[in-house]
């Protein structure tokens, strides 16, 4: 069996987010450019009209299909991080230039594509031996919307007043 390719469909940008992903993702690039065979309800024969390539090894294929069906949050691809300066690398990327910050690590990119970038670390805080502390973590969480590791920690670490 081949591989799952995850088909995105943008507005007329899919090779500008294919050169900013690959571009932000190691191990990343673009596969080919796929001009339009023929003449069709998207575009003329010849005329752009989809990017394969390849984020961190996984295909993706970008299609030019039109303003009618947007990025929802219902999809989105999750980044985990080693630490808080690789959460702060592609927060700051792909919040960049019209993305939006969402709640609890998610973000939306200027393409709206939605990415959760998440610490390596939340899961040990949130799902560790202590519950009492992944309780508090998961609180701390909720008030969120980069990840902050450190204050995840602090608020693990502390019951708080009681």
């Amino acid at each position: 069996m081949r591989t799952i390719t995850p088909n995105l469909w943008f507005d007329g940008t899919a090779e500008e987010a294919a050169v900013f992903y690959t571009g932000l993702f190691p191990d990343s690039r673009i596969v080919r450019r796929l001009p339009s065979p023929a003449d069709n309800p998207l575009s003329a024969k010849g005329a752009f009209l989809a990017v394969e390539f390849t984020l961190k090894g996984q295909p993706f294929l970008g299609i030019n299909g039109g303003s009618q069906f947007p990025f929802t949050q219902a999809v989105s691809f999750a980044i985990e991080c080693d630490d808080q300066a690789e959460v702060d690398r592609y927060w700051d990327a792909l919040t960049a230039n019209g993305g939006e910050a969402l709640p609890c690590g998610w973000c939306r990119d200027r393409f709206g594509l939605v990415w959760q970038v998440v610490p390596r670390r939340l899961m040990e805080l949130l799902y560790g031996d202590d519950v009492a502390a992944g309780e508090r973590a998961a609180k701390a969480l909720y008030g969120m919307r980069k990840i902050d590791v450190a204050a995840l920690e602090a608020a693990a670490a502390h019951p708080g007043p009681g």
